[in-house]
């Protein structure tokens, strides 16, 4: 697999549910295929907050894929770490407002920002599953998880 990128960076709202799904699904996707990337997640909406811990629902469906979601993993407010954002030469977002608020704060010239859905070739945004249930986080996780596949499939 040729796949370019090394430090790859998931961004949400306040980085407590889809992004740290998709840092989950990448992990493993990575770990499976023996690639060396490192992933991150974080928030970028205005509420976005360090510390927040991770959506319980989030943890109990990518727990369902056999995915861990650590429990000491907390929210990183992006606007407050803007070099983690440099660092990336991958952002993947959930949504285009995302994209939108994550290159006002992006400084780096060197990295490529999609939303998932860019990345697998598509477009549209992963909805917030916040207030939605169970059946709601199912739906975004297995969104990302689709979109991720999808798009590493490009790089096969």
């Amino acid at each position: 697999m040729k796949f370019p990128y090394t430090n790859i960076l998931a961004v949400c709202s306040v980085s407590t549910a889809r992004s740290k799904m998709a840092e989950g699904i990448l992990r493993d996707y990575f770990s499976r295929n023996a690639m060396n990337v490192s992933v991150s997640s974080g928030g970028i909406a205005s509420n976005a907050r360090d510390g927040m811990l991770t959506s319980l629902d989030a943890k109990l469906v990518m727990k369902e894929k056999g995915i861990i979601l650590s429990d000491d993993s907390v929210s990183i407010d992006l606007k407050k770490r803007p070099e983690l954002i440099r660092q990336a030469d991958l952002i993947l977002t959930l949504t285009e407002k995302h994209k939108k608020d994550i290159l006002e704060y992006n400084t780096s010239k060197d990295n490529k920002v999609f939303t998932l859905r860019e990345f697998a070739g598509e477009n549209g945004d992963i909805e917030d599953p916040s207030m939605k249930g169970i059946e709601g986080f199912r739906k975004s996780r297995d969104e990302i998880e689709h979109c991720i596949i999808k798009g590493m499939k490009r790089f096969e």
